[in-house]
């Protein structure tokens, strides 16, 4: 389907909901009140004091759910439809034919969605053969002189008999892809005052099951996956603003060269730019969801089919559904804006050069979901590929992304990070334990902010980070 046919779908949907929402009562689930009182009506009150960091969708509530509210600007209409996506997200797929849910793999790397990103936050550094399901996964291809076709025009070229991802799991009578095993090697990073700080390399040993061995010219990309708050109004940014805010050939001298990642449409007729994914692989939250159910779960789909070549195991409009909860889960709020120590934080992040890519205000446009658009927004992303250096490169090139580049993550609720989830990581693939030892991964087109920080005194350094965490 085209996309002005996803934005009549989306209309349709809303027009059927209009009166029945009316009529029922409050659905239960994550918009209501936590049993601690930490969110209700009262916090919704709007502080105009308080910077509103996903404008309208913003969300005051800085507790272990926080990423876990519809955006609190939703009509009964719109939230209806985020509560049933929101269903969806939380289905548990199985292999059982009598299951509701039915088609799991029959090879995949987990059975649900909110099993990588619990409580809509991050996923986890896992290959968890004992609990059947894994919360990391990894990308594989093949470079192009080694022939094959592309999953999509422009894409990478799969492995022969695994595919472009490994699917370390599988349900009964058939064998995953491959076992995969990580380990960490550490080194010591050491400040201009003497002071050090211990950064986590990690290492991840693939063990081939359904083939003989890989490819010896195989390239990897190890990952996990991002938070989902606030993710309808990155969509919302016009493509047109993202583009300006790019700089592929360094015009301006100023040593950083953003670049776009451009991709088909799922019709093949239009070439759009990516939002989505470390890489900026998909340009779509439609797109992206449709992906994740047929790679990720197994779930084949008529966009993405499952190792199996199956397409029907999970239909457009629930596809759409989903999308349309990742599209209004709200941002939360900032804090401690009137800290010195914050504010000084906050100059130094500007002063060092953070803010070139970690853009902090933008107006999102026009989107089919009409509570996300013309919102005052601060995501602290220009949703740019950026080199970041050999120390968190891998050797997988996709689309128009290098191995080095990857999408410059949006902060906000960077801060909550570890109050949503406390063992979670920072980086695309989670190595990083602490919002220092991520910046202190900063190489390529960061190494000079990189390197203002490393020499900066304690006291500007913590000042720093105190920002950071009030995001």
């Amino acid at each position: 389907m085209t996309t002005s046919g996803r934005i009549f779908l989306i209309a349709c949907l809303l027009a059927l909901l209009a009166f029945a929402a009316l009529a029922c009562e409050p659905a239960t689930g994550e918009h209501q009140p936590t049993d601690d009182g930490a969110y209700g009506d009262d916090s919704l009150v709007v502080d105009d004091g308080q910077p509103m960091a996903g404008g309208d969708a913003t969300v005051f509530d800085r507790s272990a759910s926080a990423f876990s509210h519809p955006a609190p600007n939703l009509t009964d209409e719109s939230l209806a439809l985020h509560e049933r996506g929101r269903q969806l997200f939380n289905q548990v797929f199985s292999a059982d034919s009598d299951a509701v849910f039915f088609g799991l793999g029959p090879m995949f790397n987990n059975t649900a969605c909110v099993n990588c990103h619990a409580h809509n936050g991050r996923g986890m550094p896992t290959f968890d053969e004992d609990e059947g399901h894994s919360q990391a996964l990894m990308k594989v291809a093949v470079p192009e002189d080694f022939g094959g076709v592309p999953d999509k025009p422009g894409g990478p070229l799969p492995v022969p008999g695994i595919g472009t991802q490994i699917q370390d799991h599988a349900i009964d009578g058939f064998v995953p892809d491959a076992k995969l095993t990580l380990a960490y090697h550490s080194r010591q990073v050491v400040y201009a005052d003497g002071s050090t700080v211990e950064l986590m390399r990690p290492d991840v040993t693939i063990t081939p099951i359904a083939i003989d061995e890989f490819p010896e010219e195989t390239m990897t990309s190890y990952r996990q996956g991002p938070p989902m708050h606030g993710l309808g109004l990155l969509e919302a940014i016009p493509t047109e603003t993202i583009i300006a805010w790019s700089d592929p050939d360094d015009v301006d001298g100023d040593g950083i060269s953003g670049k776009v990642n451009y991709q088909f449409s799922l019709d093949g007729e239009d070439l759009l730019i990516g939002r989505f994914g470390h890489k900026n692989s998909n340009p779509t939250l439609f797109q992206q969801t449709a992906n994740a159910y047929a790679f990720d779960i197994g779930i084949g789909n008529q966009f993405f089919l499952d190792p199996m070549g199956n397409n029907d195991e999970i239909g457009e409009e629930e596809i759409e559904l989903v999308a349309f909860f990742l599209a209004t889960i709200g941002v939360p709020a900032r804090t401690n804006l009137d800290d010195p120590k914050v504010i000084r934080g906050e100059d130094l992040f500007d002063d060092i050069g953070c803010v070139k890519c970690h853009i902090s205000t933008v107006t999102t446009g026009e989107h089919p979901i009409a509570e996300l658009s013309h919102q005052k927004i601060h995501p602290y992303t220009d949703l740019l590929l950026h080199d970041m250096g050999e120390g968190l490169a891998n050797t997988k090139r996709e689309f128009n992304a290098g191995g080095a580049e990857w999408r410059t993550p949006p902060l906000w609720g960077i801060g909550v990070t570890h109050t949503v989830l406390p063992d979670s990581g920072f980086l695309h693939d989670g190595r990083a334990r602490t919002i220092e030892e991520a910046i202190m991964w900063h190489k390529g087109e960061a190494l000079h902010s990189r390197e203002l920080f490393r020499n900066m005194p304690k006291e500007d350094r913590d000042a720093l980070l105190a920002f950071l965490n009030s995001l």
